[in-house]
């Protein structure tokens, strides 16, 4: 009995496994400038703390942003996965076309973004680091959690939201990036997202 409740629990996981990879899969998009347009980051006139969890936010700034996803990385058992549970790595401008990209080595761990590129790559690593970005997303509601999970690499997406600091109970805090030209620790937007739309 045992040994057949054993055999059905390794189909499931490998039908699981396999669902999971089918679903992840990445796009493959046309070439061209996918997301041609800068973020939009606007001032928040009276910014007002919310909680979520055991986690209080206080808003920053309004985010705006159309960017290609470049990777995608699932955190269950962090630090902050209680809060943000998956960070996008996002590209824009020359960071959304294939034919930069097709250059580029990028990965994720960490919390953090990397790309590589070989020597021979005539790319411009300024650019690179101005049109890229890892963001920290923190879904809103249980609707947009659903659709930031969904996402594929490769897919165009519009997400919208705040900006935000966070402290959690413990006294654990996280603060977001407010420009795009930084890189390192604390060079990550963390963005409470209220809409998604993939386009």
């Amino acid at each position: 009995m045992v040994g057949q409740v054993g055999k059905l629990l390794i189909i499931g996981a490998v039908i699981y496994g396999s669902w999971t990879r089918f679903a992840e899969r990445p796009v493959h998009p046309a070439d061209g400038e996918l997301a041609a347009t800068e973020p939009r980051q606007s001032e928040i006139e009276s910014a007002q703390t919310l909680n979520m969890g055991r986690w209080t936010l206080t808003p920053r700034a309004h985010y705006d942003i159309t960017a290609r996803v470049l990777g995608r990385e699932n955190y269950n058992f962090d630090t902050l996965s209680d809060l943000m549970p998956e960070d996008l790595a996002l590209g824009w401008g020359p960071m959304s076309d294939n034919r930069v990209l097709e250059h580029l080595e990028i990965s994720q761990s960490g919390r953090f973004y990397f790309w590589k590129m070989p020597q021979s790559a005539a790319l411009d690593p300024q650019s690179i680091t101005t049109h890229s970005a890892n963001t920290h997303v923190i879904p809103n509601d249980g609707l947009v959690a659903r659709q930031l999970a969904a996402l594929r690499v490769g897919q165009v997406v519009h997400l919208q939201g705040d900006l935000v600091d966070g402290t959690r109970e413990d006294g654990r805090w996280i603060k977001t990036s407010l420009v795009r030209t930084d890189t390192g620790a604390g060079a990550c937007e963390v963005l409470l997202v209220r809409s998604v739309e993939v386009r």
